[in-house]
């Protein structure tokens, strides 16, 4: 069976959970083959095995830490061409995206972006993209080359598939590109205990019916009794009552969570773009006539004040 390449993102050897769902495609389509780069790249081997690669090949050097994504296309297109694979899978981050492009274009391959399921097909690998602001499914593959294709987080169930995970060094030579883009300073982003928004199971947004920063605080009073992330539309966004870092939406980020709960937000195409593949959709807004109301699964007609607090209140009093 042809080998899969799958580029791992991990932080200090503890990998996300996006890249474990790539692990579960990529054994639809070949035997994954992980790509670990950076400090505590060797960590993840066995976890990688434990989800399916057959192999893991690393590399840490400075290079990865100090400069921008070059070192890691080096790598990558060091990992391909020793591989030759059938695939190569991205997880579909801002990094993510820029690292598949720039492979693609250097071996003459074609790209699918941001893909939310992965089959087998007669002629390679065949991707489901949520296209035209989510207004259209769409089945496509590469025709050219072999495929680079970034997945967004939440597009498969994380499985168990114990592999042997031989772990293999990946013999990486820069190019002189690599140092062109130096990092300089870092700063850790304040945590908040809440899940990163894209990668959430479950995401709780709040728009313009929460009406002011300081109501986010329920909004987040449910999102923490669900152990949710906080997402916000770009009319909150825009009216400074949450960061643009929780912005969804096709200016802001892309979700597809297990649920996702609209508090207060009426549905334009602007948000419906950011989470419109979410596998269960709860909406609370007091318009019956809210556009948001065509995409739900579950619609409350109602004032969120109201009913958000009730929601959560249930909620802590079921979690006993």
């Amino acid at each position: 069976m042809a080998e899969v390449l799958v580029y791992v993102d991990h932080v200090d050897g503890a990998v996300r959970k996006p890249t474990l769902e790539l692990l579960t495609l990529a054994r639809r389509v070949g035997e994954p083959v992980a790509v670990a780069l950076g400090g505590g790249a060797a960590d993840t081997a066995a976890t990688l095995a434990e989800h399916g690669a057959v192999k893991v090949l690393t590399h840490d050097a400075s290079e990865y830490a100090d400069y921008l994504v070059v070192p890691k296309v080096d790598a990558l297109q060091a990992a391909y061409e020793a591989v030759s694979p059938a695939a190569v899978l991205v997880p579909s981050s801002a990094e993510g995206k820029e690292i598949a492009a720039r492979l693609a274009l250097r071996i003459g391959s074609g790209i699918i972006t941001d893909a939310v399921d992965l089959e087998a097909g007669d002629e390679g690998p065949v991707a489901t993209q949520s296209v035209f602001a989510a207004s259209f499914t769409t089945k496509s593959r590469v025709s050219k080359g072999t495929p680079v294709i970034t997945v967004k987080p939440n597009s498969a169930a994380v499985e168990a598939a114990p592999a042997a995970g031989a772990v293999e060094a990946l013999a990486v030579t820069f190019s002189e590109k690599a140092t062109g883009t130096k990092v300089t300073a870092r700063t850790a982003r304040e945590s908040t205990g809440r899940p990163e928004l894209t990668e959430a199971a479950i995401v709780v947004s709040g728009g313009r019916g929460v009406n002011g920063a300081e109501n986010f605080a329920i909004i987040e009073a449910l999102a923490d009794s669900l152990g949710a992330a906080v997402g916000a539309s770009r009319a909150a966004v825009d009216a400074g009552w949450y960061p643009h870092s929780n912005q969804v939406g096709q200016t802001g980020k892309s979700v597809s969570p297990q649920l996702y709960i609209a508090s207060g937000i009426s549905g334009a195409i602007q948000h419906r773009a950011g989470m419109q593949t979410s596998k269960t959709i709860v909406a609370v807004n007091k318009d019956a006539e809210a556009p948001i109301f065509d995409l739900v699964d579950y619609g409350v007609v109602g004032d969120l004040f109201d009913v958000v607090p009730q929601l959560t209140e249930e909620i802590k009093a079921r979690k006993g």
